[in-house]
């Protein structure tokens, strides 16, 4: 089983919404249950039927998130001033393409590409750890296939709004 690498603050967060699960929503689909099941007939009962899916599907998250976090290893989000570091911006030029791109470094759990945010579990997130604006990074995708890239810019500043007008 592969271990998620968490922050402090992703576990912080998966705490959160199993608390929210099992106090709120936990309740919310026993009393759905529970009216539907009063409305008589179970074996035809589309209402009582969906009810017990969407109350099993509830477990099975609080499941899920108290295994990842019993299994976590827990990463810091310290890095050196000038190195590139979890939850840090990094504007890298992609050489073969001629394009300039801007990235999130996240833990896994949080990774998105579609949003900007790649895990450092990604090849491009694992290269780019720790390197310094001008270095020319290899991104190492599979054992044959590869592309290098240069760090432009680190933005340390973790507050979203403000990173986004930085560039």
């Amino acid at each position: 089983m592969m271990r998620e690498r968490l922050t402090q603050e992703d576990v912080k967060k998966i705490q959160e919404e199993i608390e929210y699960r099992k106090l709120v929503v936990r309740k919310e689909a026993l009393e759905a249950v529970k009216e539907a099941r009063a409305h008589g007939d179970l074996s035809e009962n589309f209402e009582y039927h969906a009810a017990k899916k969407d109350k099993n599907k509830n477990e099975s998250r609080i499941r899920y998130l108290e295994r990842m976090l019993k299994t976590a290893r827990i990463i810091t989000d310290d890095s050196q001033d000038d190195e590139v570091g979890l939850d840090n911006r990094v504007e890298v030029y992609f050489e073969e393409e001629d394009e300039t791109e801007v990235y999130k470094l996240v833990t896994s759990i949080r990774g998105n590409s579609l949003d900007g945010r790649i895990s450092v579990e990604s090849p491009l997130g694992k290269a780019l750890l720790g390197h310094k604006v001008g270095d020319r990074v290899h991104v190492k995708v599979n054992e044959s296939v590869g592309y290098d890239v240069i760090v432009k810019n680190i933005d340390k500043n973790t507050d979203e709004e403000e990173a986004i007008r930085s560039f």
